[in-house]
């Protein structure tokens, strides 16, 4: 079961790497397979067993997966520190632009929402 559930998982990915390499260079492979197994799980309504035991085998490493970031930021501290006001300054804007756009679409769907009940 591990085994047909990781093959489905990387035909994924692999299917994802090849729509990469043919049509959409500038969106990853494995996140054009992650999306496209969205689809089928959407479309199929429920995870497979062979799906879901393997998600569940590979989530127990997921956290090995943030080591070699913490190590690049130990090895570039000089550098962060370096530009500490310019990466504090992106974050902070992004943030605000990001609230702002999220408010407003919120707004916008609250009376998209209101004007549909006000018609029925």
């Amino acid at each position: 079961m591990l085994l047909r559930g990781l093959s489905w998982l990387i035909g994924f990915q692999l299917l994802g790497t090849a729509l990469n390499v043919l049509f959409f260079p500038v969106i990853p492979g494995p996140i054009i397979g992650l999306v496209l197994l969205f689809i089928y799980l959407l479309v199929r309504g429920n995870v497979s067993a062979p799906i879901d035991e393997a998600a569940a085998s590979l989530l127990r490493y997921l956290p090995l997966l943030l080591v070699p970031p913490a190590i690049g930021v130990m090895a570039h501290v000089d550098d962060i520190q370096a530009d500490f006001w310019a990466i504090a300054g992106s974050l902070v804007l992004s943030l605000v632009i990001s609230m702002v756009v999220i408010g407003w679409l919120m707004q916008l769907l609250i009376n998209r929402q209101a004007r549909k009940k006000g018609e029925q």
